[in-house]
């Protein structure tokens, strides 16, 4: 497969696609409802950005979200940090999940490597929900306390959350394949009363038992005062080393029909806690509010993902990236939502897709890596497996590149709807994202979202168009943290987001926003490459990389030495093939032929593997700063890596450099 130009037109909706979308359906009732009349989808973009109290307004009634308490305010201010939204309202989380729902119809589909598929309808769902709500309860669990949980993505979790959540407690998860240090940083920072565990996992084909790990983990964690164990990998798991233990078919175990009771709280209030990825130290405990989430995935997964009670909702992630709190989210909108635990490419990278043909698929959600990986061994889903039901190819975590979209219609299927993604555990969702009413052209994201008010700025803090700047949003989000844990003065929040731009919040990507209203990203702006004052980000040396068959990854990162810059690149070969001179040449040609002559990589070294996040993500700062001198222990937290061991070389290598 060639190189495709970014920017070429690969798919259109029919007329029919578009007027059966929710999106079009949206259009319509505001059109009868508010005699708001919109053309197409930028105008109506427009004025959600322009008009946010009136968009939010809208979002809220259309939705017909409950509220024991009405609201009076829509927005106190737009001044940020520190606006609230629906300030007098008070409503639950868990009640918008399963109001109105088919109690036959399948809630969840789920399978491992270690467990079958299976489907559970929506009654089993509450019925288990209502149980462990009753269980909480008798710990003590109460509106605010802290409900931690170190598992799989498994059934047992999503009912874990939803029962945490309808009692107003604040809900923060880990996956069991994250290092005991980097859990402890997570959790004995919030405090926690109870903590919901597995035994152990599974990845790759092998198990791995985790319970000595928890018992190290709750040394550390006084607060806790109960524990509720899920025997996962091993069904006579031994818990007595657990705090005040209580197995999970003990904490569901109901002997008649249950009825789910709901704490209404307000809407500013805590729903979860999560974690930054803490590639770069302690992470950060970012704390969202119920009504913020529970609007914004609504309208994310309604508007932009096309989500209906017809849907099967499926993102490959682990209950350690946002993603999972994203697709469990799903259920809002009355789909199914699908589960899978274990390494997305065991016994090989076919999995997925005849994972998709088996449970009738209908949105695909995955990395951008998970795809050029298939592109790379030259897979072709579309020959091998029934793919009619899938309408949608979602991905995030880093750009998609042009070949990547070119891939998917070429392998996969034709008549395919592909929104690549961008947004962040910061917001708990994609602010720039697809919609099923809007063209998809190569590499390119579909549209900035409604009520997203994102812009690129430039170096002077102003906006542009058909420039590379910085990501930024203008004007308050509903799922914007409502504050940091334990930072009372909110330094850390301001730090994080408002210090470059006062008022206004960075997000740390590097973006063009097209004149057609696509926007492309082209990765951290911390980590661009700078190379006599013509900046690019490092997606388009990857872009460039990737076309080299022999090479199978890389990582790029440029690091200041003075007036000038140092800039290696480090690649991974496929197996069987070795960095030679012919193939430095080869990629050195890509590069300056695809970039510019100024980016081409100041040396070139061959690694076994690259560190990576457990989602997949390439640690391009955290490997500048040590190579820049910094310690380790400051930049990184090792728990949060893929691969430890990866990370060894790049200190060797800052060792040799800074000799």
């Amino acid at each position: 497969m060639g190189q495709i130009e970014e920017g070429t037109l690969l798919w259109e909706p029919d007329e029919n696609q578009k007027q059966q979308s929710f999106l079009y359906d949206y259009m319509n009732w505001l059109s009868e409802r508010k005699n708001l009349h919109f053309d197409d989808y930028h105008s109506l973009w427009e004025w959600s950005v322009n008009e946010i109290e009136a968009f939010w307004k809208s979002q809220w009634e259309y939705f017909d979200i409950r509220s024991k308490q009405p609201y009076e305010t829509i927005l106190t201010s737009h001044q940020m940090p520190g606006p609230k939204w629906f300030p007098e309202a008070t409503i639950n989380y868990t009640e918008h999940i399963f109001r109105n729902r088919d109690k036959n119809k399948p809630a969840i589909i789920h399978a491992s490597e270690k467990r079958e598929t299976a489907e559970v309808t929506w009654e089993q769902l509450y019925q288990d929900t209502a149980a462990l709500q009753l269980t909480l309860q008798k710990l003590g669990v109460q509106k605010g306390d802290r409900v931690v949980a170190y598992v799989a993505n498994i059934y047992e979790s999503v009912v874990a959350f939803l029962a945490t959540a309808s009692l107003g407690a604040i809900w923060s998860s880990a996956s069991p394949d994250f290092g005991i240090q980097s859990v402890i940083d997570r959790f004995k920072q919030i405090e926690p009363k109870v903590m919901i565990t597995v035994d152990g996992y599974n990845y790759n084909g092998r198990s791995f038992d985790r319970t000595e790990i928890v018992e190290d983990i709750q040394a550390e964690l006084p607060s806790l005062k109960a524990t509720i164990a899920i025997p996962y990998v091993n069904a006579d798991a031994d818990f007595s080393g657990f705090k005040n233990a209580i197995t999970w078919s003990d904490a569901i175990k109901s002997k008649e029909d249950l009825e789910l009771t709901y704490e209404h709280i307000p809407f500013n209030d805590p729903l979860w806690i999560l974690f930054s990825s803490g590639t770069t130290g302690k992470p950060k405990p970012i704390v969202h509010s119920q009504g913020g989430i529970l609007l914004e995935h609504l309208k994310a997964l309604t508007f932009h993902t096309d989500l209906g009670e017809d849907d099967r909702f499926f993102w490959f992630t682990t209950t350690g990236w946002m993603m999972w709190n994203y697709l469990v989210g799903g259920l809002l909108t009355g789909s199914t939502i699908i589960l899978y635990d274990g390494n997305p490419a065991y016994p090989d990278k076919k999995m997925l897709w005849k994972f998709a043909e088996d449970t009738k698929m209908t949105v695909f959600g995955t990395s951008a890596s998970y795809i050029t990986a298939c592109m790379k061994e030259e897979l072709n889903p579309r020959e091998e497996f029934d793919l009619r039901h899938l309408k949608n190819i979602s991905s995030t975590g880093s750009p998609l590149p042009p070949e990547g979209f070119q891939w998917c219609y070429e392998n996969v299927k034709s008549n395919l709807w592909i929104a690549s993604a961008s947004g962040g555990t910061d917001v708990c969702t994609a602010f720039i994202l697809g919609a099923p009413i809007l063209p998809v052209y190569a590499g390119e994201l579909q549209c900035r979202g409604l009520g997203a008010k994102i812009e690129s700025f430039n170096d002077d803090g102003e906006p542009q168009i058909k420039e590379v700047g910085e990501l930024v949003l203008t004007e308050p989000f509903p799922s914007m943290p409502i504050y940091f844990w334990n930072d009372e003065d909110g330094s850390r929040l301001h730090e994080s987001y408002f210090d470059m731009y006062p008022g206004i919040w960075r997000h740390g990507d590097y973006l063009k926003v097209t004149d057609r209203g696509t926007s492309v990203i082209y990765g951290r702006s911390d980590a661009t490459i700078n190379r006599g004052g013509i900046r690019i980000g490092t997606s388009e040396i990857y872009r460039a990389v990737d076309q080299v068959k022999e090479v199978a990854d890389s990582l790029i990162v440029d690091v200041p030495t003075g007036s000038t810059s140092f800039t290696p690149l480090f690649v991974v070969m496929k197996e069987g093939y070795k960095l030679t001179d012919e193939i430095q040449q080869i990629i050195k040609k890509q590069i300056k032929e695809q970039c510019s002559p100024r980016h081409v990589p100041s040396e070139f070294h061959e690694v076994t593997a690259l560190p990576t996040t457990l989602n997949g993500k390439k640690l391009e700062i955290p490997v500048k700063k040590i190579l820049m001198g910094s310690p380790v222990e400051n930049v990184v937290n090792k728990g949060s890596l893929a691969n430890e061991r990866s990370l060894d070389y790049f200190i060797q290598f800052a060792r040799k450099q800074n000799q």
